[in-house]
């Protein structure tokens, strides 16, 4: 695997959440002059700030942070516009850095996060088929409006099965390029997609994976929703909500806010509101988990006390312009 000298070293620490991504790379922020950049689909939205365990004020000033907290909670967000955004602050902190690969003074990027396809778009690009028909778009916009996503979601389940499993029926970005492809080129995205396969490599990327017990990894779940209403988490989506973020919003139809919202609609009682919360959180986490291992072979495994293995990989990494060719 031959890379460019001109393409830039980032660091990735990824995992399930609850595993501890947050304070182990503010650690190695502060060892390396790093700066963190979030991938995190739901710390990305302003006001929501309990219920994504978003990183506090205190620990944004152990660390500079990017790409969290900058993006209201009714606008549309996806992967192309995470690419966009999560390059332009990697070149913000390269243009910062008195030297890119000098130990002394270094300036590194470190995405942190467990957004899967975030950070998978970042790293390999998205599929791009140039094929952007206004005319299509504007049609299935007004019938996204007219009978929601729900029943544009059901018309690609009917034109296009792949890609409507890997679209969340909520997610009427994605559901309209789908439809728009198929629309216009006749052939399902997913075929494209496929073709594409993530093959390219945008950036020398060193990906470290946090894991831990499940066992203990699930209490800690556990006991972090138990912090969340503590801190105020009811009255969060209270007050979400009379600010005018409805609970229809995809954002306030994520894991804990649409569970609050239920709640608040007389639906789930209180008690089972909080123990589907910790259901929920502990599946999400397995998927996270599962995710992670089956799309990217590369990752290496460390658990979240491994500091000092780290910071030795990370050292090797940014002296090493051959890195990935050792390991191969």
């Amino acid at each position: 695997m031959n890379y460019s000298s001109a393409k830039k070293k980032i660091i990735v620490i990824c995992g399930p959440t609850g595993v501890g991504k947050t304070g182990f790379a503010i650690e190695l922020a502060q060892r390396f002059n790093g700066e963190i950049i979030g991938a995190d689909s739901m710390q990305i939205y302003k006001y929501m700030d309990i219920g994504t365990a978003k990183p506090d004020q205190s620990e944004r000033e152990l660390a500079r942070h990017h790409l969290i907290d900058f993006v209201e909670p009714y606008e549309e967000f996806d992967a192309g516009k995470y690419m966009e955004a999560a390059d332009g602050a990697i070149n913000d902190i390269y243009s910062r850095s008195d030297s890119q690969f000098n130990l002394a003074l270094p300036k590194i990027p470190i995405v942190v996060g467990g957004t899967g396809f975030y950070i998978k778009a970042l790293l390999h690009g998205l599929f791009r088929d140039g094929t952007v028909d206004k005319e299509v778009i504007d049609k299935l916009e007004r019938e996204k409006q007219e009978k929601g996503s729900y029943a544009l979601h059901e018309r690609l389940s009917l034109l296009d099965p792949e890609a409507a499993k890997r679209i969340h029926p909520n997610d009427g970005f994605r559901i309209v390029r789908a439809l728009e492809v198929v629309e216009v080129t006749g052939n399902p995205i997913s075929a494209f997609q496929d073709q594409h396969a993530f093959s390219s490599q945008r950036y020398i990327t060193l990906k470290i994976g946090l894991y831990m017990d499940r066992a203990e990894l699930y209490r800690r779940i556990e006991k972090r929703v138990d912090m969340m209403v503590e801190q105020g988490f009811l009255e969060e989506v209270e007050q979400l909500i009379s600010m005018g973020y409805g609970c229809h919003l995809k954002s306030m139809q994520s894991i804990g806010y649409r569970h609050i919202c239920n709640f608040l609609s007389g639906s789930v009682p209180w008690y089972e509101t909080v123990c589907l919360l910790k259901r929920d959180t502990r599946r999400y986490a397995k998927r996270q988990l599962t995710w992670f291992r089956q799309q990217d072979k590369d990752i290496i495994w460390l658990e979240p006390h491994a500091i000092e293995e780290t910071q030795e990989l990370i050292t090797n990494f940014l002296e090493m312009d051959n890195f990935y060719d050792d390991k191969q």
